[in-house]
């Protein structure tokens, strides 16, 4: 069964359904969004396999909280912000999940974000698949940091009021992301410069 998930008459209906148990509906909703979501929970995991244990994990929270879902904004939308948290709150249990401060990005008077404007343009010829290896070679504080503000749009006031950190240290940790992905582009184009990429 085929869905319009902008036509909020049938987004209510499926999610009515899910919440009562219906497992064709459940299955429908699960199917629908598995390939975007998965390349969400790959954006944030060092691996296929933590990102497939993040997206089953999110998935049990989408049917969770499906409940309190108000139908009045996008569905996508609202199970995106649940796998990015998710994977957000899987990353920080981890031992390696560590997020460096740098006292010199604390005085936001002596910071604008303008400093944090790595030049990252070479991405946009890399194939997908390749970005995200990328990013998934990054530390997971700072991919994490990254994911948040380049890929969920959020503030580093956002980011720091949810990792419990200063807006300096997410300053910081989002440079360093960027410079050493920005590292990891050059290496890469490099390596593979005579391959269509």
């Amino acid at each position: 069964m085929k869905v319009n998930w902008q036509d909020n008459d049938a987004v209510s209906k499926i999610v009515d359904a899910c919440v009562k148990g219906d497992r064709m509906s459940q299955e429908i909703l699960y199917k629908s969004f598995y390939g975007k979501m998965a390349t969400v929970c790959m954006r944030y995991a060092k691996n296929k396999e933590e990102a497939y244990d993040i997206l089953q994990e999110g998935f049990v929270k989408v049917f969770e909280k499906l409940k309190n879902f108000e139908k009045k904004g996008s569905l996508e939308g609202w199970i995106r912000r649940i796998m990015a948290n998710t994977a957000i709150d899987h990353i920080r249990k981890r031992k390696d999940f560590y997020l460096s401060s740098d006292d010199s990005y604390e005085l936001d008077s002596m910071v604008d974000d303008s400093s944090l404007d790595i030049e990252l343009e070479p991405l946009v010829n890399l194939k997908v698949e390749i970005i995200i290896s990328l990013i998934q070679n990054l530390s997971p504080a700072y991919r994490t940091v990254f994911n948040m503000y380049v890929l969920e749009n959020m503030t580093h006031k956002e980011i720091a009021d949810y990792l419990n950190i200063s807006e300096g240290t997410s300053k910081s940790n989002l440079a360093k992301a960027k410079q050493k992905l920005k590292e990891m582009v050059e290496t890469y184009i490099k390596l593979h410069k005579h391959e269509a990429f």
